[in-house]
């Protein structure tokens, strides 16, 4: 750790210094972002004293360093955190400040831990009122047989069905220890802890990238569906796929490339299917890259995003016909999950994702989410095992910590 600590106490570590940060912007009803890139140690954080509401016709390539979080429902403003403080750490401590916005921030979290108590806080987080579980397996069943008649008819090629699991958290356990354990747990996952006063608090790993900027000049997005255990010492390139999940993953494929056609756009690379790894299931992942100079083409981004979401992985295929059984059928209010959240033009970066594997934390409670992909090929039971198994993507690690 470096000398911002040692002013205060040698004892302080990483973890007491983020829940000091955290349980400072909540008393002060300043919404939060921590979060940590697949492949990558360094973790962020970035605190913004109010949270704004995007519009349809902002441009994501144009905001300044911040976070988005956004709803599953595509009619609902998504929420921005312009970082009016940012950290970037690892294992190690803190990174040296170079820009004038980590600058400040320093000063900022030294008059924090100069104020504070040596007593190690549990962390504070921004809570909503409890929104009761939507999990009873009949119903799922139920609802899966639902999707399946309907896909039998044509209505649909695809509808992907979700359902909630709710937990009670002991005392004693801390939303950073989760965060840090998830990091170390799902190394290539995009980790999150999001808090605001709106939104209420969210923490997850997902592994489905949305839309990646580089320097705003390379786009990125991939095509992630079908679902199978990971086990350990498999390789990867003799796993079998049924013809169920193939045309699943090749669903999601041609839902990207259908919107390249809508803005005429031919000049992209595809990369895939190929077998991954995603904590301890395994997916087909297709990746697909636009170099955006040369396509003369600076705000692909907030285009694609606008066609993107919610993909056929979150929601269905063709779009409406999906979304309105899911608004008439599943039973409750998705909210963030299957929504998208990242950073934007973060270290001339952005990397949004959809809000998979995520749970809403509640006073001494989580709310988990999971859904699985339907299509006239599936079977109700095994649809409810896929989420069982998306869902202890988060309770392992809780049940850890319990």
């Amino acid at each position: 750790m470096d000398t911002l600590v040692s002013e205060k106490s040698s004892s302080l570590t990483e973890v007491d210094c983020l829940s000091r940060i955290i349980s400072h912007a909540i008393e002060q009803h300043f919404s939060v972002a921590l979060w940590k890139l697949p492949n990558n140690p360094v973790r962020h954080l970035v605190v913004s004293r109010k949270t704004q509401l995007l519009k349809k016709n902002d441009t994501i390539e144009e905001l300044n360093t911040g976070f988005i979080f956004s709803p599953f429902n595509p009619e609902k403003e998504s929420l921005y955190l312009e970082a009016d403080f940012a950290f970037s750490f690892t294992g190690n401590g803190f990174q040296t400040p170079e820009t004038s916005l980590e600058i400040t921030s320093n000063e900022w979290l030294k008059s924090i831990v100069k104020t504070s108590s040596n007593t190690k806080p549990k962390t504070k987080f921004h809570k909503q009122a409890k929104i009761e579980e939507q999990g009873e397996e009949k119903f799922y069943l139920n609802l899966v047989r639902k999707g399946i008649a309907e896909t039998e008819k044509g209505a649909m090629e695809k509808i992907v069905l979700s359902r909630t699991l709710s937990i009670q958290l002991s005392g004693d356990v801390d939303v950073v220890n989760i965060f840090e354990d998830l990091c170390n747990t799902y190394p290539t996952a995009l980790v999150s802890f999001v808090s605001s006063p709106e939104a209420g608090t969210w923490m997850g790993a997902t592994p489905e990238v949305l839309v990646s900027l580089e320097d705003n000049t390379i786009f990125k997005t991939v095509a992630l569906a079908g679902t199978k255990t990971f086990e350990k010492g498999v390789n990867l390139k003799t796993v079998a796929w049924t013809q169920k999940e193939i045309e699943e993953q090749a669903l999601v494929e041609r839902y990207i490339i259908s919107c390249f056609k809508k803005i005429r756009l031919r000049e992209y690379e595809e990369h895939g299917p190929k077998t991954i790894v995603a904590g301890n299931v395994l997916h087909l992942k297709s990746e697909f890259t636009v170099d955006m100079k040369a396509t003369n083409f600076p705000q692909l981004g907030s285009v694609m995003l606008q066609l993107l979401h919610p993909t056929s992985a979150v929601c269905g295929m063709p779009l409406e016909p999906a979304l309105k059984f899911l608004k008439e059928h599943e039973g409750y209010d998705r909210q963030y999950y299957a929504g998208y959240l990242g950073p934007v033009n973060f270290n001339n970066q952005t990397n949004l994702f959809v809000n998979l594997r995520c749970m809403q934390l509640q006073d001494d409670a989580a709310l988990l989410y999971a859904g699985a992909g339907v299509t006239v090929d599936s079977d109700p039971k095994e649809e409810w095992i896929e989420t069982e198994m998306k869902l202890n993507t988060l309770l392992k690690v809780i049940h850890h910590r319990q």
